[in-house]
């Protein structure tokens, strides 16, 4: 597709560990024959962030060209980046693993928490999910990404756990620390709470596409929540 490499934040390779012990493998055995030398990570060696950058990039670049995610093996992906698939498993469990990040690599970077404010953090991500809808917006190829990857329940499932669920978890700690705060009720249910914040900004963000997504939208949707929807009485 043309235009996209305008869209992509071509940000440096993500620094991060070793994939943990005893996560599931994708095609590792059909890509790396058992006993193979560098079929396994090697504890302590040095990861090569030229080497990610150009992984990612070449998953990047033959998603662009047409070819569809179920149809990427990891043999086509280390020719296309000039890389071992040893180097690529090195790094990434199986494809599903590395899909999430080429996602999280085009999408822009979670800001970062205090982790000690309560309604502060609930509106910087607030923010983080409008920008990330606006990125969606503006990128066909992110667009057709996440429909591909709600067609394959494992690499949804991967995307979830390892990139929805942290957030999720996130926001919901901000929220304990807003009522804890005395900035919000203490007497709803904290996943209520954050659910009413959450769904305006993913209804614009996810349901209503053609919605707009101002500067000032989390912001609006705070000051709502806290001043309520109810008229003001009349004197």
């Amino acid at each position: 597709m043309q235009g996209q490499d305008g869209e992509r934040d071509r940000r440096g390779a993500r620094n991060g560990g070793e994939s943990p012990a005893g996560a599931p493998a994708c095609d590792s055995s059909a890509e790396v024959p058992a006993g193979a030398p560098d079929a396994e990570p090697r504890r302590g060696r040095p990861r090569s962030a030229a080497a990610e950058r150009a992984i990612l990039d070449a998953v990047i670049a033959l998603l662009e060209a047409g070819e569809p995610l179920a149809g990427l093996s990891i043999e086509r992906i280390a020719r296309t980046a000039g890389v071992g698939k040893a180097t690529i498993y090195r790094r990434w469990s199986g494809k599903e693993e590395l899909f999430v990040d080429v996602v999280r690599d085009m999408e822009p970077t979670d800001p970062p928490l205090s982790g000690t404010a309560g309604l502060a953090d609930l509106r910087v991500m607030l923010e983080s999910l409008r920008t990330r809808g606006l990125a969606q917006r503006s990128s066909v190829l992110l667009v057709n990404i996440f429909a591909q990857m709600k067609s394959h329940p494992k690499l949804w499932e991967e995307y979830h756990g390892t990139v929805i669920a942290p957030r999720r978890v996130a926001m919901l700690e901000a929220v304990r620390r807003a009522v804890a705060a005395g900035e919000l009720r203490d007497d709803l249910d904290v996943e209520l709470i954050d659910d009413l914040f959450v769904g305006p900004m993913l209804v614009r963000t996810v349901h209503r596409p053609d919605a707009p997504l101002p500067d000032d939208l989390a912001d609006r949707i705070i000051t709502a929540l806290l001043q309520g929807l109810a008229p003001a009485a009349r004197v």
